[in-house]
């Protein structure tokens, strides 16, 4: 064995697990370790403006790349800063490794300089955090937490450690198996169970998939298409399975929830089996619980046995790994065709076509969307912070393949997408990235343009630039009384902004320049900025008012869909 500093262990540990980026910010307590850096050159560390930009970055890092994404941050604010990205992570469940300095052991617990109880304040929000005493812990910490982070259900551990253990010495010991009591994932599925669900499947009418983001994380994609394809059973995902089930299949009727489509809903409504795979169920998608589907029966896939029984009576639980089990699930249920189910949900489709858009000489954001779609023929990631322009991007955007649309689902946060879209487009140097931005959300995160000059990453952000709080506005005006109190923003000029950070900009202030401007945007070889100055008050539809039910969808009102 070696001796290496705690420092030389963490980043030694860190390589060994296939970490290639860091993504962080320096400060007093991680001195040692940024100093020890430049002996690690596999690992590129990336210095991000704030440290919330670490998280989302080593976010979208993650989803973009299906591998873990590391962020670093110093003691005290530092640490705190993480916390917003953190969160994020583990309402998505993204495997996000966070590592921390303290003050040294001997201030701890003294209200010593920048000291803070980050493991405290993390352990509701991480699946496990350790804090390090000693240099001879970290190899074994650092290989537990990896461990822990990407397996079952990912999501996001913190690792913590004192000034004084970076420099302290210890001999290296790379554990090379894990194995923990009491962590012990549950990936193959009960046989019982699976075969109750194949007879289940066997006897529906109307059945129906619900695809969500553990479709994604378990590479389940290919085996979700072979159990719809034998079992004819249309499929509909959650907005974060997006891309699970590709949208060009003929049985895919896009996503459902308080923003997906009409048809969708009314198909997850109607049907007399639900069969919801690798999702939790949640508000945002299935509407008021008390009066979802009442007399439809459940099968439940998931690979978190928290997650069965959470908000709904499961008829059939099964509690295992996706890619496991919908190949065998797939064996059991028999060939047959639903064709009169599937005529009925087209008929919906036709009569109420939700991503319809309609004429109009306004620069509507729908038809912004289109049109990236259009030029890049479906081929980009799409990166979205959280409002109006989200869901405009998840509905008008069509996409083939898993990890093609990162977002900020469970935890709603804003500021989400300059960073996850840096994360992503390190993680795929090649692919096309277009950040899909709010003007509210980017103010958020916006000093993170300067990582994109730093690294000279070809991210194209699209501003929706309309002087609101879109969502806000939207529901202001609906459910408020059109007290448009704080929604409307002031900005500065983005292009201008833009240009003193060293990117090119567009503006796009009339319909008929939309796609000269996204010829342009693609062609630039670097970063660039559009800015898209959208109709003011268009509104998100379809739409299921808070605490309604999907019965409730209101597809929009008559004068404004005609507007």
């Amino acid at each position: 064995m070696t001796r290496m500093t705690g420092a030389q262990i963490t980043l030694e540990t860190l390589q060994r697990e296939g970490v290639s980026h860091i993504f962080g910010y320096p400060g007093g307590v991680v001195l040692p370790l940024y100093d020890t850096l430049p002996q690690f050159p596999a690992i590129k560390h990336i210095l991000v403006r704030h440290e919330q930009g670490a998280a989302h970055m080593a976010d979208g890092y993650a989803r973009a790349s299906g591998r873990m994404g590391v962020c670093l941050g110093t003691s005290g604010p530092g640490a705190t800063n993480l916390v917003t990205g953190i969160c994020t992570s583990w309402m998505d469940s993204t495997p996000v490794f966070s590592l921390t300095g303290n003050v040294a052991r001997t201030l701890l617990g003294k209200d010593g300089f920048q000291e803070a109880d980050i493991t405290g304040i993390t352990h509701s929000i991480t699946k496990h955090n350790y804090m390090c005493m000693n240099a001879s812990e970290i190899a074994l910490s650092i290989r537990e937490a990896a461990h822990i982070c990407t397996t079952g259900r990912p999501g996001p551990v913190l690792v913590d450690i004192p000034k004084d253990v970076f420099q302290e010495t210890a001999e290296f010991d790379y554990p090379e198996q894990v194995s923990l009591r009491g962590y012990k994932p549950t990936i193959e599925g009960h046989a019982g169970m699976i075969r109750r669900a194949a007879e289940l499947i066997d006897q529906a009418k109307r059945p129906i998939i619900i695809a969500g983001h553990g479709i994604i994380w378990g590479e389940a994609s290919n085996e979700l298409i072979a159990l719809a394809e034998k079992a004819q059973i249309p499929v509909i995902t959650t907005f974060l399975g997006i891309g699970g089930f590709p949208e060009s299949h003929v049985l895919s009727y896009g996503w459902l929830g308080m923003h997906g489509m009409f048809y969708a809903n009314m198909a997850a409504d109607g049907a007399d089996l639900v069969i919801g795979i690798g999702m939790r169920f949640d508000d945002r998608a299935m509407g008021r619980f008390k009066d979802f589907n009442p007399t439809a029966k459940i099968i439940h896939i998931d690979i978190d046995p928290a997650e069965i029984q959470k908000n709904f009576k499961t008829h059939v639980p099964i509690v295992g790994d996706a890619k496991n089990v919908l190949p065998r699930l797939a064996a059991e249920v028999k060939q047959t065709t639903h064709p009169e189910w599937i005529r009925w949900i087209d008929q919906q489709r036709e009569e109420h076509p939700s991503l319809h858009i309609r004429e109009s000489r306004r620069m509507l954001p729908q038809y912004v969307v289109r049109s990236i779609y259009e030029a890049t023929q479906g081929n980009a990631t799409i990166v979205t912070g959280v409002g109006q322009h989200q869901m405009w991007a998840g509905q008008h955007y069509f996409y083939k393949r898993p990890r093609q649309l990162i977002t900020s689902g469970g935890l709603g946060t804003m500021g989400f997408e300059l960073p996850a879209a840096i994360g992503a487009q390190v993680a795929k140097p090649d692919d096309e990235i277009w950040a899909i931005c709010g003007d509210g959300s980017f103010q958020m995160t916006l000093q993170e343009m300067a990582v994109l000059v730093d690294e000279q990453l070809p991210v194209k952000l699209a501003i929706f630039n309309n002087g609101y709080l879109g969502m806000i506005r939207q529901w202001q005006e609906l459910f408020y009384d059109k007290n448009y109190s704080s929604s409307g923003i002031s900005q500065p000029d983005f292009c201008k902004l833009a240009d003193a950070y060293g990117i090119r900009a567009i503006r796009v202030e009339h319909k008929n320049e939309v796609e000269s401007a996204i010829k342009e945007a693609r062609a630039h070889k670097g970063p660039i900025l559009v800015d898209f100055q959208i109709d003011q008050e268009e509104n998100v539809w379809p739409m299921v008012p808070a605490g309604a039910s999907l019965a409730e969808t209101v597809e929009g009102p008559a004068a404004e869909l005609a507007r």
